[in-house]
């Protein structure tokens, strides 16, 4: 569900002062601001004509006042006292209409609106108050529903998508749709945890996190809009509008929309199984994984997540691991700043980010054994790149480290994996995950195993292949193999002498066996 953006400014369910002032019919009494020129800004509420001294009592803040003075003519005293009870009940403006009674404006008048700092605007031209008070009344009626239209409007859109189990990142598109503007969510401690927006725009803002981040508990100005995300009586983090050009109240209005559509996305469970700075890292990880974005275009959103990033020593893991929660765990243990995401079901990267003076190859040897000393057995494999000098260098780090991790999945049978496992542990098993969607090689390993491969309708071919594959992972070890598979020798030898006759091959001849051993490497990296 996406909604329209209506354009900045039509929306405030009030006007200024100075607004007011612009409008075509105010222009044709020839309007002069005689004083209070620094406070124009005030927002008018609403019309009211008046005559009587006393006329403030009668308000309740916000009114622009229109007046003849008829009964103010003579009394400087009563001109004084009637502008301080316009400023004592917060009107917004006095206009006084020259000409019945005050040919000029009065002194009196001015001196007092200059001291209390209320705009006081004469009108040089005789002018019917009606028309003012007809226009404005109806720019504000009309302002006040296109606010309420564009509240409910922005309500429904959040609303339909929280219903619909749409992910955070969909309900902050929609408010950045809104707002034109980016739309950035922290946690308490300012860390970015999600971001919408024109990209760009996004990355200035990203690009100068850290001043913003320090000045995000002052006063809010310059189209930056603050509304807090707290529930159950507790304060977990805020959304801003960042660099909002319309006026305040209409981005009041959407941070105050969003914010309560992201307190009740969370509270309903957010649409994921993942904590907002688990999709955060998630994100980060990915694209950088991919190489879609250009590694240099994701530093700001990394050093605004919180990873360390300047004159840093990065380490790209990937660890294949049932509890992902476990790497986070052993990274506050251990003290080690870094980010962690699943990538895909149990494969999570993390990456760390070591001063430089830190051995790199040692502490990512000590995350590893810290952490597969908490894992069951052979629970967790933690593949690694070399140490990355360079944020550039990132990107290929994690991809190859998600390459070593995946050369060794569920093929752990007859090697000796050291703590961290590199690309130099992989060997050919390396190799063959590089080229597996390489057509030769495909074509190569379906004629190698075509005998095993082809149905016959008995599932004997499958069986068969099980136990090959046991025979060469352990080094044509026959002892080794019949243990494994619980059989006896001479059952093992039958299956064996089956194999070698569906393939047509020697397995007692090195080349020959090596070729299967490749063929069947290929097809298994194929099917994962």
């Amino acid at each position: 569900m996406t909604a329209t953006w209506e354009p900045v400014g039509t929306t405030d369910p009030v006007l200024s002062v100075r607004q007011v002032l612009a409008l075509e019919r105010v222009l044709a009494g020839d309007p002069e601001v005689v004083a209070g020129t620094a406070h124009l800004d005030r927002p008018v509420r609403w019309v009211h004509v008046a005559e009587a001294p006393d006329v403030g009592v009668m308000l309740s803040g916000g009114e622009m006042v229109l007046t003849t003075g008829v009964l103010l003519a003579g009394d400087e005293h009563k001109q004084a006292e009637y502008i301080q009870s316009l400023y004592r009940a917060e009107a917004a403006a006095v206009v006084l209409g020259l000409g019945r009674a005050f040919p000029a404006p009065p002194d009196a008048m001015r001196r007092a609106a200059d001291r209390c700092g209320l705009p006081l605007v004469v009108l040089h031209r005789p002018f019917p108050f009606a028309e003012l008070t007809e226009e404005v009344q109806s720019r504000l009626v009309r302002r006040k529903f296109a606010a309420v239209s564009l509240s409910e409007s922005v309500r429904t859109a959040l609303t339909g998508l929280i219903t619909a189990d749409a992910p955070l990142q969909r309900l902050l598109d929609e408010v950045a749709v809104h707002s034109a503007c980016p739309v950035v969510v922290t946690n308490l401690a300012h860390r970015v945890l999600a971001t919408a927006g024109e990209r760009s725009a996004v990355d200035d803002v990203l690009r100068d996190w850290e001043r913003i981040a320090r000045q995000a508990g002052g006063a809010e100005g310059d189209g930056w809009i603050r509304a807090e995300l707290a529930g159950r009586g507790e304060r977990w983090g805020r959304l801003m509008l960042c660099g909002y050009r319309g006026d305040a109240v209409t981005g009041r209005l959407l941070a105050d929309r969003g914010a309560e559509a992201l307190v009740l996305h969370r509270m309903l469970g957010g649409g994921s199984a993942h904590t907002w700075e688990e999709q955060s890292a998630q994100s980060l990880l990915t694209d950088l994984v991919s190489g879609v974005v250009p590694a240099r275009q994701l530093l700001p959103r990394a050093r605004a997540a919180g990873l360390p990033v300047n004159r840093r020593t990065f380490v790209p893991l990937v660890v294949r691991d049932r509890d992902p929660a476990r790497l986070e765990r052993t990274l506050r243990l251990l003290g080690l700043p870094g980010l962690v995401a699943e990538l895909t079901e149990h494969v999570t990267a993390v990456l760390l980010s070591l001063a430089r003076d830190q051995d790199a190859d040692a502490l990512a040897a000590h995350f590893a054994t810290r952490l597969r000393g908490e894992a069951p057995p052979d629970a967790a494999v933690v593949a690694a790149a070399g140490p990355c000098a360079a944020w550039d260098d990132v990107p290929a780090g994690l991809r190859e480290a998600q390459h070593v991790a995946d050369a060794v999945a569920d093929t752990t049978t007859g090697l000796d994996l050291p703590a961290v496992v590199r690309l130099r542990d992989v060997h050919l098993r390396g190799l063959i995950r590089l080229l597996r969607d390489d057509p030769h090689v495909q074509s190569f390993a379906e004629r190698e195993l075509d005998g095993l491969l082809r149905a016959d309708g008995t599932g004997a071919g499958q069986d068969l292949l099980d136990v090959l594959r046991t025979y060469l992972a352990t080094g044509r070890n026959k002892s080794r193999t019949a243990q494994l598979h619980h059989v006896s020798r001479p059952a093992l030898y039958r299956r064996l002498e089956a194999i070698q006759t569906r393939l047509g091959v020697d397995l007692d001849d090195f080349e020959q066996a090596a070729s299967v051993h490749i063929a069947l490497l290929a097809h298994d990296a194929q099917q994962q």
